[in-house]
């Protein structure tokens, strides 16, 4: 008679599979935050009059913002 397989053992590592996508979704947030920030920025350096400066201390602005936000 033939031994029956054994089960295999469940091979998924939930923790460090629950801990990556923590990782991801994180950096999918400041992904986008970057993104956004640099859209407004760049906007209100071209056609609001700020220039190269005012655009840049407006960006490092929305960035702080969103680091104490988030």
């Amino acid at each position: 008679m033939a031994k029956k397989p054994a089960k295999a053992a469940n091979a998924m590592d939930y923790p460090e599979h629950e801990k990556t996508y923590k990782v991801f979704l994180s950096l999918s947030i400041w992904t986008v935050v970057f993104c956004a920030a640099l859209l407004i920025s760049m906007a209100f350096g071209f056609f609001g009059g700020g220039g190269l400066i005012g655009g840049t201390l407006l960006f490092a602005v929305i960035m702080a913002a969103c680091y104490f936000a988030l």
